[in-house]
């Protein structure tokens, strides 16, 4: 489904979280480079979290990811891993991750990469350059129409 620019508000999104489809195009550039330009991502909703947008391997520049050995759990998707993204300029560390075997309710993200918006030099929704969630730990992108308070933020850590 599109997205269209009207007020979303984290607060009345699902817990368990939920996948949507995305049509819209959805891009990351760093070092100058486009890492990743899609028009076939899926979002992540959670309560209390801005989207995470999930990318297709194939609209990726997998050749400019290097796994790192990091993992972490989330209790709804299962184990994450982490990519560093490296340039022939600059190099951008746990710029992304992926669930490669994610639980059965979210098989439709299995590979597909996100990127932390604060990692990157832009990312974007359509035309609209995002922001970073707060405290960089949950990786949600923030538009104009995608309200809070968002977690993350000091002090929000027990919501």
């Amino acid at each position: 489904m599109p997205l269209t620019p009207k007020r979303e508000s984290i607060w009345d999104y699902p817990r368990p979280p939920k996948v949507e489809t995305v049509t819209e195009r959805i891009s990351v550039r760093f070092a100058g480079v486009m890492i990743a330009d899609t028009t076939r991502a899926r979002r992540v909703l959670e309560t209390s979290h801005p989207p995470v947008y999930y990318l297709p391997p194939d609209d990726v520049r997998l050749d400019l990811l290097v796994p790192t050995p990091d993992r972490s759990f989330c209790e709804f998707k299962g184990e994450a891993s982490y990519v560093t993204i490296v340039t022939r300029s600059r190099r951008s560390k746990r710029a992304g991750w992926l669930y490669e075997n994610p639980t059965s309710a979210f098989r439709s993200i299995a590979g597909y990469l996100a990127f932390y918006a604060s990692r990157v030099d832009e990312a974007k929704v359509g035309d609209e350059l995002v922001l970073g969630q707060p405290g960089d730990f949950y990786g949600g992108w923030i538009t104009s129409w995608v309200v809070g308070p968002f977690k993350g933020a000091p002090g929000t850590m027990g919501w």
